[in-house]
């Protein structure tokens, strides 16, 4: 078992934030975006592309706005992602929205 982390600054075009590594399941704990832009709302859209059902995309946040230097979680409860599910983010504007993902990795 590992505790893991991974960052990104978003942009307009959707990106991988986190992708569970093969012979792996993880937990997503904490799904957190934050705006740095201290001025503007942005607004952020995070899914999980489901690697088992022919990389289907599911939305947990779509187009919510993320008030200016406010956070905003994107995930109530925990996130169960098998090998090869990922979870991709973009944002209304470049470089206004970070986005913060903890995971616990279990091989299996």
């Amino acid at each position: 078992m590992a505790f893991k982390n991974a960052k990104l600054a978003l942009t307009t075009t959707a990106a991988t934030i986190y992708t569970c590594p093969a012979s792996t399941v993880a937990i997503v704990l904490m799904c957190q975006a934050a705006n740095i832009d201290g001025t503007n709302a942005a607004d952020v859209t995070v899914s999980w592309t489901d690697s088992s059902d022919s990389d289907a995309e599911t939305k947990l946040a779509s187009t919510v706005a993320v008030p200016a230097d406010a956070a905003l979680s994107c995930l109530d409860g925990k996130l169960v992602l098998e090998a090869g599910d990922a979870l991709k983010g973009l944002a209304s504007a470049d470089g206004d929205l970070v986005i913060t993902v903890s995971v616990m990795e279990m091989a299996v």
